[in-house]
């Protein structure tokens, strides 16, 4: 087992059910950096190469700007995006009542995927990523149900206009995949990347001989 000093963490996201979610495995991060991107969709960008493309920039936004202020010979930056789409069609992030309203319209009573890609950059400069792709079928919604959680708020700046984790958990008939990732990090991959990258804590790697 590898024994080296510890590392530094950078969360490259403000989000905190991602926080929460790293956290939940033991993994804190030593430093909030979030990094604010252009998350407008290129014209024809697949779902799952707007995931990868936000995730690549906006960790390369916090590792810029750490490079200043740490020793980057010990950090590491994590950041994830997590974009829900119908076939190819990229569901928007709800900013309003409106579009939350039609993010849930459109998923009512169909199958669709859910694309977490995770970022890490490593010790000069080395980088890995993964993608979890996340399977989802939604009950068909009825205007009460619709109504009634746009009232909650819960979809306020949530992929697809809903979260997973709250009250939305209960028109999830199946999910094939992760369910973390869905909330917003799929954790066993973050922790895989992490650990085959030399990440360690307490002196030990986080995850040894794992092939990344």
């Amino acid at each position: 087992m590898a024994r080296v000093r510890n590392s530094v963490l950078i969360l490259a996201s403000g989000s905190p059910r991602r926080l929460a979610l790293l956290e939940q495995i033991g993994i804190v991060p030593d430093h909030i950096s979030p990094a604010d991107v252009d998350e407008t969709p290129e014209r024809k960008e697949r779902p799952s190469a707007y995931a990868m493309r936000l995730a690549r920039e906006k960790a390369e936004v916090a590792a810029d700007r750490a490079k200043a202020m740490l020793n980057a010979r010990d950090t590491y930056v994590l950041a994830a995006d997590t974009v829900v789409a119908v076939g190819r069609r990229i569901m928007p992030k709800a900013e309003s009542y409106d579009v939350a309203q039609a993010c849930l319209k459109a998923l009512s009573g169909r199958n669709h995927t859910v694309y977490t890609a995770v970022v890490v950059i490593g010790p000069r400069g080395r980088t890995r990523d993964r993608l979890v792709e996340t399977r989802v079928k939604m009950k068909r919604l009825s205007d009460r149900e619709v109504v009634d959680y746009l009232s909650s708020g819960e979809w306020d700046g949530k992929a697809g206009g809903y979260a997973i984790q709250g009250r939305a958990g209960a028109f999830v008939a199946r999910i094939v995949g992760s369910y973390s990732s869905v909330v917003g990090l799929p954790l066993y991959e973050s922790a895989q990347l992490l650990g085959g990258m030399g990440f360690t804590r307490t002196g030990e790697t986080i995850a040894d001989e794992v092939p990344v």
